[in-house]
C-alpha cells in the first residue's frame, strides 16, 4: 500500500509534508493541484515529515493538499527509441507536448509504445546470463540496440524463453529468465532504472588508458582527452563554450552523443534545436542528430529539474555504455545545476559553505562524476562513458566554488579566456592554464608512444614549455618597449605566437580545419616544433615579427589544404624556401 501525506508547509517549490507511513530518501511522490498531480522527490526525512523538491510551479498549492508517494525514486525509461529524441528533465518528449510553454501536470511517456521494432535474438535457451547481457537486438537509425537482462535483476538466470526474429512493440514479451530459486520473470525490451544509481551491470572498470579523438588540435595535441575519461569547460559568457561542445559532439571519436542543457538560455537551445538535424555526421554521412539525444532544461524551466536533467543524461550514457558503445555525454551548465542544489539547500536552512553553495558541493560533484569510465562487460566486450561539462563562473572569475569543486573530480581542464575571445583567437582555450592530468597516466603515456611516435609526449611539452616562455617574454616587452629587451625575447615570443596560430587555433567555418586527424596534428606539430628548435639571424627586432608572419601565413595555408596534396606540398616548399633565408646552419 502506498504511503500518503498532506502539506503541512509550502518554501516556493520545497513543499514540508506529514506522511502516514514510511517514505525514503528520494521516493518520488505526487502532490494533487485540482485536476493535475505535480512530481516531488523526497529530499530530506524529519520524522513524520517529508520534505520534498517539486518539479514543477508551486503556484496555487495549499496547506492540507493530498500527496500519494509511489515506493519508488526517480527512474530512467530506457529502450529502443531514445536517439533522435528531445526530452525535458523528467524525460518527457518534447515533441508530444503542445503549446510554447510546458504546462503543470503533464507528463508524457519518453518511448513511443506502439511502434514496432524488428527484433533478432541473440542468446540461446538454456543459456545463463546476468543483469547486462545482451539477449538480442533491434535496429534503432543505424545502431544496434541491444536488449539486455534488466539491470535491476541480481544473480544469475538461465533463459527459459526467447522471442524469435520478428516484430515486436517495447511491451511485448521478449524473454523469460528462471532465477536460482526457479521463479520466472518476464522481460521486455524496456526496463526502468533510478537515475541517482550508476548502473554496474559490468564485469571491470579500469583506469581510463586510451585517447579519445575529438579534432580540435588545442585539445588532442596539448591536452588530450580519456575515452571514459572526465573534463570540463569554464569560461565567461561569449567565450564559446557552447560551440566548442558542438564541435567535440560533431567531430568526436564516440558512437552516442547525449546533450544536456541544464538551465541554459533557452535562445541556445533553441539554436541547438534548428541546428542539429541539419548538422551533417561526418562519422556515418548520415545526420547527426540519428545518433544524438538531447535532455533540455532550459533557464526558465523548473528549477529543480535541473538535477533531474543531468542524472537522466548520466543514466542513458550509462545505459548505452552497456551496449558496448562510446558515449560522449556534454552537460551545459553544471554552475544551473549547482545553483540548482545551492537554492533547496538555503530552503532547507543548511549550513552553508562558500558562497551559500552546499557543504557538501564537492562530493555531489565528484560522485557524479565518478560514474563517467571506461568497463570491459561481461562478454568481453568494451564500452566507455566520456563526461564534458561546462561551467559559468559568474564574471569569469575561476575560483568560485563550482570551478574549484569541478576541478577536484575531472582530470581534463579546458579554461576559456575572455582575452583570447576577445581576440578572436578560437577556441579560445588558455593553454597555459588549461591542462590534462592524463598525460600523467603511464597507460596514457604508453598508449600516445604507440599511437603516434614515441617522442611525442615529449614534443607536446616542449611545445607547452615554449607558449609559456613567450608569455612571459610578451610581458618583458610590454614593459621594457620593443628595442628594451634583446632581439631573442621577441624571437622567443614569436614562436610562442607560431604555436598558437597554427596549431591551438581552428576554424569551425572551414571544411578541412574544422577537424583534424592525430596523424596530421602529429606532423604539423613536428614542423612547428623543428621551426621552434631553429636559430635564424636576426639584425634588429622590427625584422622578427614580419619573418614569423611570413611563416605563419603560409603554414596556416597550409592548415586549409588537403592533407599531403599537391596544394599542400607546395606550401611546405615555400615554407622551407622561407626558413632558409634566415636559419643558422
Amino acid at each position: 500500500m502506498r504511503t500518503k501525506g498532506r502539506v503541512t508547509g509550502i518554501i516556493s517549490n520545497l513543499v514540508i509534508v506529514q506522511v502516514d507511513g514510511p517514505v525514503a530518501q528520494n521516493e518520488i511522490g505526487f502532490i494533487k493541484l485540482g485536476d493535475v498531480a505535480l512530481m516531488s522527490e523526497v529530499i530530506k526525512i524529519n520524522g513524520d515529515k517529508a520534505f520534498v523538491q517539486v518539479f514543477e510551479s508551486t503556484r496555487g498549492l495549499k496547506v492540507g493538499n493530498e500527496v500519494e508517494f509511489m515506493g519508488h525514486m526517480l527512474e530512467a525509461t530506457l529502450g529502443p527509441g531514445l536517439l533522435q529524441r528531445n526530452y525535458d528533465g523528467l524525460q518527457n518528449d518534447l515533441e508530444e507536448l503542445d503549446g510554447v510553454f510546458l504546462k503543470r501536470g503533464i507528463y508524457t511517456k519518453p518511448l513511443n509504445e506502439d511502434k514496432l521494432w524488428e527484433f533478432t535474438p541473440t542468446a540461446a535457451i538454456g543459456e545463463e546470463v546476468e543483469a547486462g547481457d545482451w539477449l538480442g537486438e533491434v535496429q534503432e537509425n543505424w545502431v544496434n540496440h541491444k536488449i539486455m537482462v534488466p539491470f535491476k535483476f541480481e544473480g544469475k538466470y538461465t533463459v527459459k524463453s526467447l522471442a524469435t526474429a520478428g516484430q515486436y512493440r517495447i511491451n511485448d514479451q521478449i524473454a523469460v529468465l528462471t532465477d536460482e530459486n526457479g521463479e520466472d520473470k518476464v522481460v521486455t525490451m524496456v526496463q526502468k532504472w533510478p537515475v541517482k544509481l550508476a548502473i554496474k551491470a559490468y564485469k571491470e572498470k579500469p583506469r581510463p588508458f586510451k585517447v579519445m579523438e575529438t579534432g580540435v588540435r588545442c585539445i588532442d595535441t596539448l591536452n588530450p582527452m580519456a575515452e571514459g575519461g572526465t573534463g570540463f569547460i569554464p569560461g565567461p559568457f561569449g567565450a564559446g563554450k557552447t560551440v566548442l561542445q558542438h564541435a567535440l559532439s560533431q567531430h568526436a571519436e564516440a558512437d552516442i552523443i547525449i546533450f544536456a542543457a541544464c538551465g541554459e538560455r533557452a535562445n541556445e537551445v533553441v539554436e541547438m534545436f534548428v541546428e542539429f538535424p541539419h548538422l551533417e555526421d561526418p562519422r556515418t554521412g548520415r545526420k547527426l542528430i540519428e545518433r544524438t539525444t538531447i535532455i533540455c532544461n532550459t533557464s526558465n524551466m523548473p528549477v529543480a529539474a535541473r538535477e533531474a536533467s543531468v542524472y537522466i543524461a548520466m543514466t542513458i550514457g550509462e545505459y548505452y555504455r552497456a551496449m558496448g558503445y562510446k558515449v560522449l555525454l556534454l552537460a551545459d551548465s553544471t554552475s544551473r545545476w549547482a545553483q540548482a542544489l545551492r537554492e533547496m539547500s538555503n530552503r532547507l536552512e543548511e549550513l552553508p559553505g562558500a558562497d551559500a553553495f552546499p557543504m557538501d558541493l564537492p562530493a555531489i560533484i565528484s560522485n557524479f562524476y565518478a560514474r563517467a569510465g571506461f568497463v570491459y562487460l561481461n562478454n568481453g566486450k568494451t564500452g566507455s562513458v566520456t563526461f564534458i561539462g561546462t561551467v559559468s563562473p559568474a564574471g569569469g572569475n575561476l575560483k568560485e566554488p563550482v570551478t574549484e569543486s569541478t576541478k577536484k573530480a575531472a582530470r581534463c581542464f579546458y579554461a576559456l579566456s575572455q582575452q583570447r575571445a576577445d581576440s578572436k583567437r578560437y577556441p579560445a582555450v588558455d593553454p597555459i592554464e588549461s591542462y590534462s592530468k592524463y598525460l600523467e597516466y603511464p597507460e596514457i603515456v604508453e598508449y600516445l608512444k604507440e599511437k603516434i611516435s614515441e617522442d611525442w609526449v615529449s614534443t607536446v611539452l616542449e611545445v607547452k614549455n615554449i607558449v609559456l616562455r613567450g608569455r612571459e617574454a610578451f610581458e618583458q616587452i610590454n614593459i621594457l618597449g620593443d628595442d628594451g629587451v634583446p632581439v631573442e625575447y621577441h624571437d622567443r615570443f614569436w614562436k610562442s605566437e607560431l604555436v598558437d596560430f597554427v596549431i591551438l587555433q581552428q576554424d569551425a567555418f572551414d571544411k578541412i580545419d574544422q577537424s583534424t586527424p592525430l596523424v596530421r596534428q602529429h606532423y604539423m606539430l613536428n614542423l612547428v616544433s623543428h621551426i621552434i628548435k631553429s636559430k635564424f639571424n636576426f639584425e634588429s627586432f622590427d625584422v622578427v615579427g614580419n619573418y614569423y608572419k611570413r611563416i605563419i601565413n603560409v603554414l596556416k595555408q597550409m592548415n586549409y589544404s588537403e592533407f599531403e596534396s599537391d596544394k599542400f606540398n607546395e606550401y611546405e616548399n615555400e615554407l622551407n624556401n622561407i626558413l632558409a633565408e634566415r636559419r643558422v646552419a
